[in-house]
């Protein structure tokens, strides 16, 4: 799953990386921790500006045909495996794609003794990160929502947590959004090569509360001890790196 990332560049920023149009009207800030509900970028291609768009969407799709609002709560993310075939999902999939930039994501790794340790993965030069997203608008005004999409981890990440978000590489961006074909095909895990462009690095449990939300977030800490472990992870180490 993607609960938390970060997202830190201006629509500014975002506009000219994507060369798109800045539609976000100023609903934008920069965050180090963002969690469902909160507005976040998203990169569409708007029918009414005859471009790519930076938008503002609250995190959590809200389908068109909701009776209410309650239910984007629950549906911030969508598996790549059935998000073709789910009624919540599928016609925003064969519409309403849209890219979702990111530094990076968190995930907490589940240790031996129950506790967690918090991980900030990102690529490890520092590149942007975008993730494959889906949009809807609900209600009058309209409300418009989005969901990241998550694959199954592998490549060493399924060490941390199982699930993973559907990280696009920028030649998949074109036909993400449908100015290409093949979007399709990118409903599978990420490629191994671009899983090792990614470092996984130990953060502070303060990640856990979402009041928090400053640089040091995503900067890297001692581990805690994995008791038992096998993945490699030690007290004062460096991090797997993926």
């Amino acid at each position: 799953m993607c609960g938390r990332y970060a997202s830190t560049r201006s629509a500014t920023d975002l506009a000219a990386l994507f060369e798109a149009v800045d539609d976000t009207d100023g609903a934008l800030e920069a965050s180090f921790n963002l969690a469902p509900t909160r507005r976040v970028p998203i990169v569409r291609v708007s029918r009414s500006l005859e471009s790519r768009a930076v938008s503002a969407a609250r995190w959590g799709l809200i389908p068109s045909w909701a009776k209410d609002p309650s239910m984007g709560g629950r549906m911030f993310n969508a598996r790549s495996e059935t998000v073709t075939s789910l009624g919540s999902f599928k016609n925003a999939f064969k519409r309403r794609r849209c890219l979702v930039p990111a530094d990076g994501w968190f995930e907490w790794q589940k240790l031996e003794d129950g506790s967690k340790q918090p991980y900030f993965i990102t690529y490890d030069d520092g590149e942007p990160m975008v993730f494959a997203g889906l949009w809807e608008t609900w209600g009058e005004g309209p409300i418009m929502t989005t969901t990241i999409l998550t694959a199954a981890a592998h490549g060493g990440l399924e060490d941390i947590h199982e699930r993973m978000p559907l990280v696009l590489p920028p030649d998949a961006w074109a036909s993400w959004l449908g100015e290409a074909e093949g979007a399709e095909d990118h409903l599978r895990p990420p490629s191994l090569e671009l899983i090792a462009a990614l470092e996984a690095r130990p953060v502070s449990a303060a990640v856990g509360n979402v009041r928090n939300d400053a640089a040091f977030l995503t900067e890297r800490v001692d581990p805690v001890t994995v008791r038992g472990g096998g993945n490699g992870l030690e007290q004062g180490g460096a991090p797997t790196l993926f």
